[in-house]
């Protein structure tokens, strides 16, 4: 069975890491999903110094770097370089969309993996969450995907 893969920008991350009242535990559900093996949460490696100072909050203090550098060494957690083909593409996803640039990383890192879900609680690229250069993502905060009902036929067979 594959694991289901979640892409997050440097939002939902500094919203765990900083504890921050309504993301902690919107992040602590999804992150309890991927300690379990039922999904992997996946970032561009600009999250991790984006993650340090988001405009408009606090730093992170310098006293939090091994924690920081540890909690993006998790198994459950995977860090895509920036590559040219994907700056590129981020300069259409900024040209057509109107998305911010470093959002536009995030974005086109999840479309070149394949990714159709991306957690942020960036209202603005929530926003934008729809079809985006003929592919749809799913942006939208995070949260722990409940399951499904299993579904038969009439035959029994498992759907």
């Amino acid at each position: 069975m594959a694991i289901e893969k979640i892409y997050w920008d440097s939002d939902a991350f500094l919203g765990w890491i900083q504890n921050e009242e309504h993301k902690a535990d919107k992040c602590g559900g999804v992150l309890d999903k991927a300690e379990r093996g039922e999904i992997l949460i996946v970032t561009s490696a600009l999250s991790l110094a984006e993650v340090l100072w988001m405009r408009g909050g606090p730093k992170v203090p310098k006293e939090k770097a091994r924690i920081v550098q540890n909690f993006f060494r998790r198994s459950y957690i995977r860090v895509h370089n920036v590559t040219r083909k994907i700056s590129e593409e981020a300069q259409i996803l900024v040209w057509d969309h109107s998305i911010k640039p470093k959002d536009a990383i995030h974005i086109a890192t999840a479309m070149h993996l394949n990714i159709h879900v991306v957690e942020t609680f960036d209202q603005n690229l929530i926003g934008k969450s729809g079809r985006l250069c003929g592919t749809f993502i799913n942006i939208r905060e995070p949260h722990a995907a409940v399951q499904t009902s299993l579904r038969f036929d009439a035959q029994g067979a498992l759907h």
